[in-house]
């Protein structure tokens, strides 16, 4: 099979179109031909870092965690998939795992699920890792009808799945972001965009919930920003965040009583924990599309697999408007 492999790591580090061996299914495992695959901001890091990540994989490596296509062959004790099933899941592209950047790449049965029927394959390729990331940290902080609740970083990969979770289980959603045609994506949504340059937190808290705070706040902006998250929370409010590799003073969170939730999906692949849990919300993720809850935002530049390293430039450069996706 074809595969674009990486034989060094770095920021330059070029990707070679490769001639591999064609996975076969085994145990618990079935073989999926890729028909595509999306970049996330983590496959960029590991571009990047290489061994300085401990979930990067050896060289050489094929990376693309993301995929959607259809089941090749079956390992044995697989149930609920046939040969022909459209799926797609997030599976691969670190440690021990071949990941999407490839014609085929075997995949735990457990990590994927049937692809929502209205959604195309590049569609499908572009929600698994964002859509389960936004779906776990939304559930994990409580979100239910009537609460307020605030993205940070709305028209972001997880951003934007989250806005329109939250609005589709009845909260009340605002995000934020830069301005401009964000603002319209974010309204579309049935949100209350937020122009985070121009208002400040204190501000669009007082507007928005007469200084009370949101119930639940959602960061996928993470770092220093989570400040922002426990300045905008609500007393005894919940905070749920995707990057928080920082030293932080909680002082804040501590004079308000916040829960604060760190969502971290790669664990089920990198530690062989709960991996079923990821397959049972990708389902649930399909359901609330197919019921027109939920769309994916893609980037409008299409790419090949000879050009995974424009589209990795692409998301890296902050050029994309959604996801970037990759037909394999």
């Amino acid at each position: 099979m074809k595969a674009m492999v990486l034989n060094e790591y770095g920021t330059t580090a070029e990707f070679k179109l490769s001639e591999l061996a064609k996975p076969t299914a085994k145990a618990g495992h079935v073989v999926v031909r890729v028909a595509a695959t999306s970049v996330n901001m983590v496959d960029t890091m590991i571009r990047q870092m290489g061994t300085d990540l401990p979930l990067s994989p050896n060289l050489p490596a094929v990376l693309g965690m993301d995929f959607a296509g259809t089941v090749e062959a079956i390992g044995e004790g697989v149930t609920g998939f046939v040969v022909g099933d459209e799926v797609y899941g997030c599976a691969g592209g670190l440690t021990d795992l071949q990941g999407a950047l490839a014609e085929y790449m075997l995949a735990d049965a457990r990590l994927i699920a049937h692809k929502p029927r209205t959604l195309s394959m590049r569609e499908a390729a572009a929600l698994p890792l964002t859509g389960i990331t936004a779906y776990e940290g939304l559930q994990r902080a409580g979100t239910r009808s009537g609460q307020k609740v605030l993205v940070h970083g709305g028209v972001g990969g997880v951003g934007h799945i989250a806005v329109q979770l939250a609005k589709h289980w009845g909260a009340n959603v605002y995000a934020t972001c830069s301005g401009g045609n964000a603002m319209a994506t974010i309204e579309q949504y049935g949100a209350t965009a937020i122009n985070y340059k121009i208002e400040p937190v204190a501000d669009y808290v007082a507007r928005h919930t007469g200084g009370a705070g949101f119930d639940v706040v959602l960061d996928s902006v993470g770092g220093a920003n989570i400040t922002k998250s426990f300045e905008a929370a609500a007393l005894n409010g919940q905070v749920a965040t995707t990057s928080s590799m920082l030293e932080l003073d909680l002082t804040p969170a501590h004079f308000k009583g916040l829960s604060l939730h760190v969502v971290f999906m790669l664990i089920p692949m990198l530690h062989g924990h709960k991996r079923e849990a990821h397959g049972a919300i990708l389902t649930k993720l399909a359901e609330i599309v197919d019921a027109g809850g939920l769309k994916p935002l893609l980037d409008e530049t299409r790419y090949g697999l000879a050009d995974v390293g424009k589209a990795y430039a692409r998301l890296s450069n902050g050029q994309a408007v959604g996801k970037v996706v990759i037909g394999v």
